[in-house]
Order: structure tokens, then sequence, then C-alpha cells
């Protein structure tokens, strides 16, 4: 029997609920360290938090989803009106699998600075021509990563908000999986692949509204 995942969460009372997936070597703490939590409280008293801790074994046995969709994700569509899910880094690569994989679990996506997928995933998808010109062989569809970007052949329609720093290592990789959303949903800022870069997405992001009352 699989061990139940450990969270940290910041309850308010609220109706909708977000769900925040780590990066590598993460922990729950840390977001509670960069003020993402203090941040909420202030700025969207109606949303609660759920941080979320998942080491990379369980992440690279394929673990992870599933029990964040069997422990996390399941329960509270039936308590709360909306359940976004996000993530930093690796994190926001797990939500965009989580999305790819089951649409209907979720109400909305909160990337910051998504992982874009490893170089074998992109290279095989730019040597194809693009995304809008690669067709995914089924051998592409067993792994998760191929699966997200087709899912991105078709602009998701479900709320999101994607960003990262101008100067992050991954940036390209990165502009590439904003530009299958809404331009409104893409935002840049100063910074690399690191704390202050997300601080300040994390802040646009609570400002972008979409958890108004």
């Amino acid at each position: 029997m699989s061990t139940a995942l450990r969270t940290l969460r910041l309850d308010q009372g609220g109706s909708d609920l977000l769900v925040l997936l780590p990066g590598a070597y993460m922990r729950p703490e840390d977001f509670v360290a960069a003020g993402f939590f203090s941040r909420a409280e202030t700025r969207q008293p109606g949303l609660d938090l759920c941080a979320v801790d998942l080491d990379l074994e369980r992440i690279s046995g394929g673990e992870a989803l599933p029990a964040v969709h069997r422990d996390i994700l399941a329960p509270a569509r039936r308590d709360y009106r909306r359940v976004w899910l996000g993530g930093i880094s690796l994190g926001g690569l797990l939500a965009l699998c989580q999305a790819a994989d089951q649409p209907d679990s979720i109400d909305g996506l909160c990337l910051l600075a998504p992982y874009p997928g490893s170089r074998l995933t992109t290279n095989a998808i730019q040597v194809a021509g693009g995304i809008d010109a690669w067709q995914a062989t089924p051998e592409q569809l067993s792994d998760p990563e191929f699966r997200v970007w087709h899912w991105l052949k078709t602009p998701p329609s479900l709320p999101a908000f994607i960003g990262h720093g101008r100067d992050d290592r991954f940036a390209a990789g990165m502009q590439q999986l904003a530009e299958r959303f809404p331009e409104a949903c893409r935002h840049t800022v100063p910074g690399g692949h690191d704390w202050p870069a997300w601080q300040r997405l994390w802040d646009d992001f609570l400002a972008a509204g979409h958890f108004s009352a």
C-alpha cells in the first residue's frame, strides 16, 4: 500500500484550492520560506493552498501523479468550487502531465518556469519541424513528456498562468510551451531559474484576478 503524500496547507476557508507541486529537490517548506503562503493570505484571502512533498524516486517511478490525484485532487473536487494545479520547474511539467492525461481533474493551471522536458523530447519535436508539424508515434505517446506536447498541439482552453524569468536557462523551451496558451496567459519577469523570479511570478499570478469572488 502506498504511503500518503505529505503536504503543507494554507486553509483560509476558501472556495478555491491551488495545489502546488515542487521542483526537483524542493520541499513544501520552500514555498512557505519564499513567502508564497503569506502573500496569498494578504492578496487572495479566498484561496486555499496545498504544497505537496514529492521525492524524485516517486516521480521517476511514475507514482507521483496517481498519488496526487488519489490523495488530493479527487477529494478536493468534492470540497471546492474550483481546483487549480500548479508547480515550479519540474513541478510545472508534472502539472502539465496531469492536465494532458486527466484534463477533467483540474480547473486551471499555474505554471512557474515549467520545465519543457528533456532534450530528447524537445529535439525530436524540433527535428520534425515543430509542434504543429510533428506527428507523435505510438512509442512517443507512451512517454509522459511527449504526451504533454501532443496535448498542446490543440491550445488548451482551461484558465492558465504560465511564466518564466527572461534569463532562465530553459527560457527557449518555456517560451515554446507558453506560446501554446493564449497571449493573456503568458508572463515574463526579470531573472533566471531561481526564487526571486518565481516570487515575482507568484505576485503576478495572485494579482491576475483568477480567484476574485
